[in-house]
């Protein structure tokens, strides 16, 4: 999927503000719509009728071509059906258009953390009349898939490529400093980042290792959460940073490496690092060794620094979970319906081509470095990935592979925990008084997630 500019807005702490907010927003628009699906039939498509549709995504430029080029193909199969594609949209826009009654017939979101605001509001259908009408088995993807794609039992969304994060390391740099191969627990990947680590003459950094910071890049608490077996709530779906012990051992993990370093260094290097949807990448140029991105990360390496002589690996696991090494963490792109629509029988037959045909899926994968979500379109012979981008075709089916709670506050949660890991980091807040932070920050996610629906989370994540 695209990474552009629209993109950092999921992945940057700053953005989850942003998704948490336009997320409750949405979700006191109400829900409603004149769509017969929400009465539970599913509307008829006439192939041989004149039909306009238009979607929107966030795709742009090259990758938007590569979007195109699976609609084109839709078209191609129904002849009588327009498809008039609009990139460069995000959900701000699509939340805007469907509380103004003027959405696309199809749209594309790049944020799972929304799917809960979208299911629940009504502010996409529920595509379930179509899904049993057409007989679509959701059960071949994997469970972080299905799971991202509905809210509390109602499934708005159908699922695009998908997202799979690992480690990225560069080899020459690793075979210099006599490193063999890629780390597989964090005391190792603590141990490796401090070889790789290069200082300037006056002490400050030039190259750096692996940045611990989170909140930098996609070094988010979310992307954690997998490979240190951290859960964001209890059995009750209530938050449970506090009682969840390997949220503490990842923040004390996070917090001695950063002050190997010190703060106040990875703070200027930062500065410099470069854009993160850009050329200057920091992995790219060599600033940063080893760091945790997703797959297609390969795909833009191989537009901006072909050159590059990496590799891709699992994310390192905890040191006490050495048996989920190989998972990580999953997400993705997301279509749906808008309600109100009054093309949604042909709409339907996007979402279906777009999520359930096996070469427009892979042709659409390739095309972005992103993971095909079903078995067939992994087979298809335009899927073709390459060693780097193989791995994560392997973390993507890994059992142990997991994804963040579904809320009707989107990711507000992740927002709250981000405010205070920014605090830990800083040295605001001492080791004697972690846990009670934690505690405090709980309160804050369950007030939020009580405010937007009555109730938390709603359990742990497959």
């Amino acid at each position: 999927m695209t990474r552009v500019n629209l993109l950092t807005m999921r992945r940057s702490a700053l953005a989850l503000a942003a998704a948490a907010l336009a997320s409750v927003a949405l979700a006191a628009c109400g829900g409603g719509g004149g769509s017969d699906s929400s009465s539970g039939t599913a509307q008829k498509f006439d192939p041989k009728k004149q039909t306009d549709l238009t979607v929107w995504s966030g795709w742009t430029g090259r990758e938007l071509d590569v979007f195109n080029q699976a609609v084109q193909g839709f078209e191609k199969k129904y002849p009588n059906v327009h498809v008039d594609s609009l990139g460069g949209i995000n959900d701000d826009k699509i939340i805007a258009a469907i509380r103004g009654g003027n959405a696309a017939d199809v749209t594309v979101s790049f944020s799972t953390d929304n799917t809960g605001a979208y299911c629940s509001s009504g502010g996409w259908i529920d595509l379930r009349p179509y899904i049993e009408r057409d007989n679509i088995d959701v059960g071949e993807y994997p469970k972080a898939v299905q799971y991202y794609t509905q809210y509390k039992g109602t499934r708005c969304a159908m699922p695009m490529p998908a997202d799979a994060y690992g480690l990225y390391y560069n080899k020459d740099m690793l075979a210099a400093a006599g490193i063999k191969s890629p780390p597989k627990t964090f005391s190792e990947l603590t141990a490796d980042a401090k070889k790789l680590t290069k200082k300037n003459s006056d002490g400050s950094l030039d190259v750096v290792g692996y940045n611990p910071t989170m909140g930098w890049y996609e070094h988010v608490a979310a992307h954690y959460a997998p490979p240190w077996d951290a859960h964001w709530t209890d059995s009750q779906g209530n938050s449970n940073l506090a009682g969840d012990p390997q949220w503490t051992k990842m923040l004390l993990w996070d917090k001695d490496l950063i002050d190997w370093y010190g703060y106040d260094n990875l703070q200027r290097w930062q500065a410099g690092a470069g854009a993160e949807f850009s050329a200057s990448n920091a992995f790219e140029t060599g600033k940063v060794a080893m760091l945790m991105d997703g797959e297609y990360r390969t795909a833009f390496i191989a537009d901006e620094a072909p050159g590059l002589n990496y590799g891709t690996a699992p994310m390192p696991v905890a040191d006490n979970k050495a048996g989920t090494y190989g998972s990580g963490y999953l997400t993705g792109t997301i279509v749906g319906i808008p309600k109100g629509g009054s093309n949604e029988g042909a709409a339907w037959e996007l979402v279906k081509y777009l999520t359930t045909d096996p070469h427009a899926i892979a042709l659409v994968s390739n095309g972005l470095g992103n993971i095909p979500t079903t078995a067939a379109a992994r087979q298809d012979p335009a899927w073709d990935p390459g060693p780097q981008l193989a791995e994560f075709e392997n973390i993507f089916t890994s059992p142990h592979s997991q994804t963040s709670p579904i809320t009707a506050a989107g990711a507000a949660y992740q927002n709250l925990f981000q405010t205070f890991i920014n605090k830990w980091q800083a040295g605001e807040v001492s080791q004697s008084d972690l846990h009670q932070g934690l505690v405090d920050t709980d309160n804050q996610i369950n007030a939020q997630e009580q405010l937007a629906s009555g109730g938390g989370p709603g359990g742990n994540v497959p």
